[in-house]
């Protein structure tokens, strides 16, 4: 029998629109970022787990870089490509070293641009609650 819980979930991610698809993944990140810091900072380092975020938070920072469409989003697409380039080098430092140094940096723009596109994705309804003001800066 399938979880409730998880049937809820695939059914919200199926019927999302693309701004907040960016923001569940962002979310995803952030999950995986708070965990691999958590397990680095901790006494009893398990580097299994720690490696296990990192690589799953890069996965999703290379599907939203690989989903970029540079022809709609211009400048704001080559610079969320800079921002996952970025990201991407600095998790892939704090998972050769073992260090969490790299990662807070990357989680708290994380956090920022999950809070531009919540933004976003909010002000894509007009006052009447009708329809859509087409917000799309292509992400």
């Amino acid at each position: 029998m399938n979880n409730p819980l998880n049937m809820y979930r695939e059914t919200s991610i199926k019927t999302a629109g693309q701004g907040k698809l960016i923001v569940l993944l962002y979310d995803e990140v952030i999950k995986n970022l708070d965990k691999a810091i958590a397990v680095l900072d901790s006494e009893t380092k398990h580097y299994d787990k720690a490696n296990n975020a990192i690589i799953k938070a890069q996965d999703i920072i290379t599907e939203l870089s690989a989903s970029l469409d540079f022809e709609k989003g211009k400048d704001i697409a080559s610079n969320l490509f800079s921002l996952y380039v970025y990201f991407s080098r600095q998790l892939m430092t704090a998972n050769l070293d073992k260090d969490s140094k790299p990662l807070k940096p990357v989680r708290n723009m994380m956090y920022e641009l999950r809070a531009a596109w919540k933004q976003i994705e909010n002000t894509k309804e007009t006052p009447s609650g009708k329809g859509s003001v087409g917000v799309d800066i292509a992400g």
